[in-house]
């Protein structure tokens, strides 16, 4: 350890700016002692000949250029881990906040991890059910998928999230699997955290949270999401958990990082973010998956707001290029009180085409193609009766339209007090689809419309 004395050259947000300083690591924690004899926490994120950079976790009030001592550790941001830490609540430094006890650590680990060695990687079958039968329908999530919920201000991505905390579960016909949530809170608003914090009573014996609130440092959103995935690859590669990641909101995360990135003067990119954002998002998002020779795995949702609803934003746009997959919120859809307002034409799932098979129902492929050719096709019906009215439509362009009416309000509309296994989906999707004639059906093989498809009395 090394105790540094007078060296602050500027303060500038959450930054401390100092002289260049000799056997200092990138990354390494540091210990600040302010003016009030107060110790917090900061890391070093530039060392050059020039100078070095050190971010401060808890803010920088109250420091002062020459009354603040520096102690430099030697060492890099890790936290004590434990089968204790199941049900609790930490903050943004991965401090207990929920008045339970320090965790009393089984193993320590650095937050930064490392993804997974892509040659190490096993490929993800086994399903989880969230309970909501748009998403396991439309676009299956997989154990050790990535797939991100690109939703916008105002849309229920909270409840959604919710949702699948409160009933998402291991789809195993075997025995019961090991299932942990592991729930990041990124500059969530206070309301949203009380919220949270509510529904997660019910369900606090599979739940470890992680909040960042939107008024505490900046800085801590950087670390959040590797606090929670740390987390989660203790528990999945050590006690052999299938762990569930969800980060809410991601477009937090990328503010800061751009906040951070211009109060160190780097050059900035696309709309100000800094050009490493590709490679800051994927260093998250790539330690998700399972591993040959391991039970459990991590699964991981991101759920970011687009600005301005638009989905060609960088944060959007670059989190896309990662991930295996999205699932898209639609403000038309919800404004027509449909919700969860799941945009399937927008949405899908890359690895659900592998890992359905031998595993729901032998018809879930077939039913998931027939409903995304037929309310794309309802949706053109739509567009040609603005047009034309209703006078212009054929009986068989009615019935598409009476289709698109009964999927958007049978189908993707489901209370939040509703859980809907895999089948029940499933079953009301063939419901929808018995509004059109069989010979509408192309994508479903004749066995299935045989057994299901359900003839009008």
């Amino acid at each position: 350890m090394a105790l540094i004395t007078n060296a602050i050259k500027r303060i500038e947000g959450p930054l401390l700016f100092l002289s260049p300083i000799p056997r200092v690591k990138f990354d390494e924690i540091v210990q600040i002692k302010t003016p009030d004899n107060e110790i917090i926490i900061g890391r070093t994120v530039l060392v050059s000949e020039t100078g070095v950079v050190i971010e401060v976790f808890r803010g920088t009030q109250g420091l002062d250029l020459s009354r603040t001592d520096i102690e430099f550790t030697g060492d890099t941001f890790k936290i004590p881990l434990s089968q204790d830490m199941i049900s609790r609540t930490f903050n943004g430094i991965g401090r207990p906040v929920d008045d339970g006890p320090e965790i009393i650590a089984e193993s320590w680990a650095d937050i930064n991890g490392e993804p997974i060695n892509p040659f190490a990687r096993e490929y993800p079958r086994e399903l989880i059910e969230t309970g909501i039968s748009s998403i396991d329908t439309l676009a299956t999530l997989v154990c050790g998928q990535k797939l991100p919920i690109f939703s916008a201000q105002g849309l229920p991505h909270d409840e959604i999230a919710a949702r699948i905390v409160k009933y998402g579960k291991i789809f195993s016909k075997e025995k019961e699997k090991q299932f942990l949530i592991i729930f990041a809170g990124i500059g969530i608003k206070n309301d949203t955290a009380l919220f949270f914090k509510e529904n997660f009573t019910r369900t606090a014996s599979k739940v470890i949270s992680y909040i960042n609130l939107a008024s505490d440092p900046t800085i801590e959103r950087l670390l959040i999401p590797r606090l929670a995935l740390t987390t989660g690859e203790y528990f999945a590669f050590t006690k052999d958990y299938d762990v569930l990641v969800i980060f809410i909101d991601m477009t937090n995360y990328c503010e800061a990082l751009r906040e951070i990135s211009a109060s160190k003067d780097e050059v900035p990119s696309r709309k100000g973010f800094p050009g490493y954002m590709y490679s800051d998002l994927a260093s998250i998002y790539e330690r998700a998956g399972r591993i040959k020779g391991k039970t459990g795995s991590i699964t991981q949702i991101p759920i970011l707001t687009m600005p301005n609803d638009d989905i060609s934003h960088p944060i959007p746009d670059l989190t896309g290029y990662i991930t295996e997959g999205q699932i898209v919120l639609s403000r038309t859809l919800f404004g027509k009180n449909i919700a969860p307002p799941l945009d399937m034409l927008a949405s899908l799932s890359r690895l659900m085409k592998d890992a359905i098979p031998g595993r729901t129902r032998d018809d879930h492929a077939d039913v998931m193609s027939q409903l995304y050719a037929s309310y794309s096709k309802a949706l053109d019906v739509r567009a040609l009766q603005s047009i034309v009215g209703d006078e212009g439509l054929t009986p068989l362009d009615k019935q598409y339209l009476k289709f698109a009416d009964e999927y958007e309000t049978r189908f993707l509309t489901q209370p939040m007090e509703s859980r809907r296994t895999f089948d029940e989906g499933l079953n009301i999707a063939w419901k929808v689809l018995s509004i059109l004639p069989s010979s509408e059906l192309i994508k479903i093989k004749r066995k299935f419309i045989d057994t299901y498809y359900v003839h009008s009395s």
